[in-house]
């Protein structure tokens, strides 16, 4: 995704140590089954859609929408 300056969704990198959150992100699905692995990805993207809100999430879908359409 390209960064763009209009918008509220922040296109660059905004995490200090991305490989430590993405180890933990599958630290936290250690042990789950497929089943609960998809209702813990549900559950987490409900926390964080509710912590940035209305705005950037509605801009966060389109521009995940855009990026399935380049495949």
């Amino acid at each position: 995704m390209a960064d763009t300056s209009t918008g509220a969704l922040r296109r660059t990198l905004n995490l200090a140590r991305p490989d430590d959150v993405y180890n933990a992100i599958v630290d936290a699905h250690r042990d789950l089954s497929d089943d609960q692995c998809r209702a813990f990805d549900a559950r987490l993207i409900l926390l964080l859609a509710n912590h940035v809100g209305d705005e950037v999430l509605q801009e966060a879908l389109v521009a995940a929408r855009e990026t399935m359409e380049e495949t």
